[in-house]
């Protein structure tokens, strides 16, 4: 389906904005259309976000037909921010991975200009002893994409020298931090059934929210209670905002535990941040709109 001009992913946002994935069956109805197809999920997705976590690129390199697939999908203007695979980050702590990298980028190079930053997103093990291991990985890191580090070992909160030591490495080769916010996720009640699991899988760690890099990326995981989130959520879109004044692109996806109200509270977001600064609206979410996935309203 071709869809219409001013119904594609807003441009000039001056900002990126998504969630962590786009194959959600459980958003039918409301940003999808209630009779959505999975092959369909992304191209409605596009039509109103212009970026998306590509959390699935973790656990396996995706197929080159779908990567084609996700090219053709999206408009220009979209960018997909593929997370490195778990065996570079994970399994080998990116140590002996020159094969593993360059096929990975190998494969999702057709993206060409709908490629965000890459996330490097290292495990809670990945210390100060591996820091000679990370600035060779960096080192090699090809210079035509661009990079976004997520460290999750306490000490390079909590230790100020390793730290600094740190944003250097980064600001030194030009990547971007990324910024994962778990505050609002610890803040509600604890135990709600959909907060139980995701406190055991997503960091506790110190927000360091100066930004590096032209492109700071930040990962908010909301609690199921709106109230909870709503002064991280005013907090973060004055600091968007301000971000967006001094001539950055930031990148920034929206977590919840379940994801079901996740682009609602992106939205809301996005609201919070065009009342700070002149950015383009969200178009309405297919599904709220009652369109079926022909791009036709359905007859009353």
């Amino acid at each position: 389906m071709q869809v219409p001009a001013d119904e594609r992913s807003p441009e000039g946002m001056q900002y990126s904005l998504g969630c962590p994935f786009w194959s959600f069956a459980d958003w039918r109805g409301s940003l999808y259309s209630r009779d959505a197809r999975p092959a369909d999920f992304l191209a409605q997705y596009a039509r109103v976000f212009n970026t998306v976590e590509g959390n699935t690129t973790f656990w396996s390199v995706p197929s080159a037909q779908s990567v084609a697939r996700w090219r053709d999908a999206v408009p220009d203007g979209f960018r997909f921010c593929l997370k490195l695979p778990r065996e570079i980050t994970h399994e080998r702590m990116l140590v002996g991975t020159a094969a593993e990298l360059t096929g990975f980028l190998r494969r999702v190079e057709p993206l060409g200009e709908r490629l965000g930053p890459f996330l490097i997103q290292l495990p809670p093990a990945f210390g100060p002893d591996r820091l000679s291991d990370l600035t060779a990985f960096l080192d090699r890191l090809p210079t035509e994409f661009s990079w976004a580090l997520e460290c999750r070992h306490p000490s390079f909160y909590s230790e100020e020298e390793l730290a600094r030591r740190g944003d250097d490495l980064l600001v030194e080769r030009g990547h971007n931090r990324c910024i994962m916010d778990t505050r609002a996720l610890r803040a509600g009640d604890p135990n709600h059934p959909d907060v139980l699991a995701a406190l055991h899988k997503k960091p506790d760690l110190p927000v360091r929210e100066e930004p590096i890099g032209l492109s700071p990326l930040v990962r908010f995981v909301a609690h199921p209670d709106k109230a909870v989130n709503e002064p991280y959520l005013e907090e973060w879109a004055t600091r968007i905002a301000d971000w967006i004044g001094r001539g950055l692109q930031p990148y920034f996806f929206v977590h919840t535990p379940s994801n079901l109200h996740t682009p609602e509270l992106a939205r809301d977001l996005h609201r919070r941040i065009a009342k700070r600064v002149d950015v383009a609206g969200l178009p309405d979410f297919p599904g709220e709109r009652g369109e079926l996935a022909t791009g036709q309203l359905p007859l009353l």
